[in-house]
């Protein structure tokens, strides 16, 4: 059936519509309340069917490369709304704006049921009486969580009311013992409670932690000091100041979406008590440009998922958009709240969204002035796509021990909190490297593919990717670089290595000077680099391990519990006798003890 045979058998009935190319290949995926009148508002009729002139640039494009619509009816506007979101986040349609930051932020919880509660991160909603939510937080939360147990005296460890004997903590003072009842709950409830002021009130908080950098310093524990200061200089740099004094206590969430030609911002300020607690934004490219309502809608569908804890009173908006109410009704059918989704035009709030507007400005005009080289990358290696966001792999071994993979991320700078490290079961680098991608592209359901693949290799790891690629009907651009060798030695320096590109139709060899083949061993280096430094931990975790079993009586059962306890074999190795003897038993503590005075670990 053609593409106006399509459109002439459209039913005015709510539903999702799905664009595709003449290769059959999803290209986009949009819903409606009447699936006849939101998809014929694409297109003119005459003189002939086209993209209507209102379109924007990305949009006037798909619809250029559509040549089928297929459709799924439902029963309202709501469910087509739910369903077109569900549907995005699975099959990732090429034209569809994709946001990847991640899908939930930490949050500080406790249960006040508890008989002895304690402070725990958690990204999760668990629906029981008395659980407390605080946030969301950004990166300070685990500082946060750290410092309410270094200033107040609660149980450390999960672990720790399950045992019958006081731990290493109640030894440093930093824990009352209930385990052995050496408090009683009401007593415990007060500490909790002055733990729960300094954490709603971080100036409290602060002002605690530099009495006790201070107290570290003067009794020459600098390292302890040291710690405190990088706690306080991340709870601080948390503390966003407003220069609006809000009369009435509030707890709101704000959203405001900024565009400027291909480049996006997405502000999220988070207000709790009439504090500003935590603010973030993302950084958004593609060449073909954005729509605003397809930003707010996604940015707001992804934060307020069913496991989001939902703290605010009010949603505001940066701008009206077309998809408003049709989110206001998601929210409220989701958490059975009627939180209201508002764009103030005069007041205070509205002077917020002006100074956030004012802020993601600022972060487009830096983007702006940065040297773009990604559309250099398209034209000269003619990929199907401005190659924006970057994943980079490569793998390292020593003769087939501590077999690692590692993964790390480019979108305009390193984003270091999507690397990823792998434990590899294949011996041999070819089936390393298929084991690696298989990984990965398990994770594109969940975690949305990039727009280019650069492996560190040649041609025969890039048919690999092709092949792995194209069995699960997936398209994503490929590139892999092959490292130059001098006496059988790969040259890595940039600016000097004559390292070759390679493409799925040629290979390529730039000038040592050009910036685009520097780009790129900028990034295979960077990959290396962590894939090398994943291995040689694990490589002196294995030599750690073994060494510790020479000890009678220490088995893999031991090594285990002792990790759990202490948390990495360095801190086994440098722990004092008290300790060792806690977790093992006298006997076998001393063993260790002593084994270990006379093992130095480097």
């Amino acid at each position: 059936m053609s593409l106006s045979e399509d459109l002439k058998n459209l039913p005015e009935s709510s539903g999702v519509y799905q664009y595709f190319d003449e290769l059959d290949k999803l290209l986009y995926i949009g819903k409606a309340k009447n699936l006849k009148n939101r998809v014929k508002s694409y297109f003119k009729f005459t003189p002939s069917l086209s993209p209507s002139s209102k379109l924007s640039p990305r949009i006037y494009k798909m619809i250029s490369e559509a040549k089928k619509i297929r459709y799924i009816l439902v029963q309202n506007e709501q469910d087509a709304l739910v369903l077109e979101n569900s549907l995005i986040k699975q099959l990732k349609p090429k034209y569809n704006i994709l946001l990847r930051d991640d899908k939930t932020y930490p949050y500080i919880t406790i249960n006040l049921e508890d008989d002895f509660p304690r402070f725990e991160i958690t990204r999760k909603i668990v629906r029981d009486r008395g659980v407390k939510y605080f946030g969301p937080f950004t990166s300070s939360s685990r500082d946060i969580i750290d410092s309410l147990y270094l200033l107040f005296n609660l149980v450390q460890k999960k672990a720790c009311l399950n045992s019958k004997k006081a731990c290493l903590f109640h030894q440093m003072q930093r824990c009352h013992a209930p385990c052995i009842g050496n408090i009683k709950k009401e007593e415990y409830k007060k500490i909790v409670n002055l733990a729960l002021k300094a954490l709603k009130d971080r100036k409290i908080m602060i002002d605690m932690l530099e009495k006790k950098m201070l107290q570290a310093a003067n009794l020459e524990n600098y390292e302890e000091a040291g710690s405190i200061r990088d706690k306080i200089k991340s709870i601080k740099n948390s503390l966003h100041v407003s220069s609006i004094d809000f009369a009435k206590l509030e707890n709101l969430d704000l959203f405001c979406v900024q565009i400027k030609q291909n480049i996006a911002v997405i502000m999220k300020l988070f207000m709790r008590d009439g504090k500003i607690i935590s603010a973030n934004h993302t950084t958004l490219k593609n060449s073909e440009g954005f729509e605003i309502n397809e930003l707010y809608k996604r940015a707001l569908l992804q934060f307020y998922s069913k496991n989001t804890p939902l703290l605010c009173e009010q949603i505001l908006v940066g701008d009206d958009f077309t998809d408003k109410e049709e989110i206001q009704k998601y929210i409220r059918n989701t958490f059975n709240k009627n939180i209201k989704i508002v764009h103030p035009k005069i007041g205070d709030k509205a002077n917020l969204i002006k100074i956030s507007k004012k802020n993601a400005n600022f972060l487009i005009s830096l983007e702006s002035k940065k040297e773009d080289i990604h559309p250099g990358l398209q034209n000269i290696f003619e990929l199907t796509k401005t190659p924006y966001r970057v994943e980079i792999f490569d793998n390292s071994h020593l003769g087939g021990v501590a077999t690692v993979g590692a993964m790390v991320v480019w979108d305009s700078k390193w984003q270091k909190s999507d690397y990823r490290r792998y434990n590899l079961n294949a011996k041999d680098e070819y089936s390393q490297m298929k084991e690696l991608l298989s990984r990965r592209i398990e994770k594109f359901k969940t975690n949305p593919k990039p727009d280019l693949w650069l492996l560190d290799g040649g041609v025969t790891l890039l048919k690999l990717a092709k092949e792995l690629l194209e069995k699960n009907q997936i398209e994503l651009d490929i590139l892999a670089i092959s490292k130059e060798k001098s006496d059988a030695k790969s040259i890595r320096s940039k600016g000097r290595a004559k390292d070759t590109v390679h493409s799925l139709s040629r290979s390529y060899n730039l000038p040592v000077s050009d910036k685009r083949l520097q780009f790129l061993q900028k990034l295979r280096d960077e990959a290396h680099r962590f894939a090398i430094s994943f291995h040689q931990k694990q490589k002196r975790k294995l030599d750690l391990s073994e060494n510790l079993k020479k000890i009678e009586g220490i088995g893999e059962a031991r090594v285990k519990k002792l990790l759990a306890y202490f948390g990495s074999f360095d801190a086994i190795y440098s722990a004092n006798l008290v300790e060792l003897q806690m977790i093992v038993g006298e006997k076998l503590g001393k063993k260790i003890f002593n084994y270990n005075k006379n093992y130095q670990v480097g």
